[in-house]
């Protein structure tokens, strides 16, 4: 099957990419858990989308929803977001991942919790407050931010709900 050029649509790569994501859902349980041999094969499972998304944006930029459809866009993205041993497969992603968004195709939310994702990666200040660090007397603490006075203003210019309703999601009930 002859594959798709730059830029026009690819339902194998499509199909590609929603595949990793299910197979991310269906691990994620082992991110976390207490045992150490599950864990592992998490790591493993990353590494190896982390390695393959790195080779599809080599060959064919950021997958934007318009040569992979919405699904595959969110796996590309999903897939960015799990890469938290291969930063530079996560600076990368950003990168492609920011053209595409000023080009209009692709999420600007999406783009602002990967690049948070990428900043607590670094030790930098998170811009958006979407990763959590801890929980706090039951409350979701995120790690450090950048001029917290304005974090639900940087969040609403990107499509993000205020900080206090993100995080109520996550408080134990």
């Amino acid at each position: 099957m002859a594959q798709a050029r730059r830029g026009e649509q690819d339902p194998v790569l499509a199909r590609e990419l929603v595949a990793m994501m299910a197979e991310d859902a269906a691990a994620a349980r082992w991110a976390n858990s207490a045992d150490l041999a599950e864990q592992a094969l998490w790591r493993r499972l990353t590494a190896r989308h982390g390695d393959r998304l790195a080779e599809i944006t080599a060959e064919h930029g950021w997958p934007a929803e318009r040569t992979v459809g919405p699904e595959a866009a969110r796996a590309a993205w999903l897939v960015a977001q799990h890469a938290d041993r291969q930063l530079s497969v996560q600076r990368q992603a950003v990168a492609l991942m920011g053209e595409a968004v000023g080009r209009g195709e692709a999420s600007a939310r999406d783009l602002a919790f990967l690049e948070d994702r990428l900043a607590v990666n670094e030790g930098r200040e998170q811009r958006y407050g979407t990763q959590i660090g801890a929980v706090v007397d039951g409350r979701p603490v995120p790690w450090p931010c950048e001029d917290p006075e304005r974090l639900d203003e940087r969040r609403a210019e990107v499509g993000i709900e205020p900080f206090d309703e993100y995080t109520a999601r996550f408080a134990p009930s």
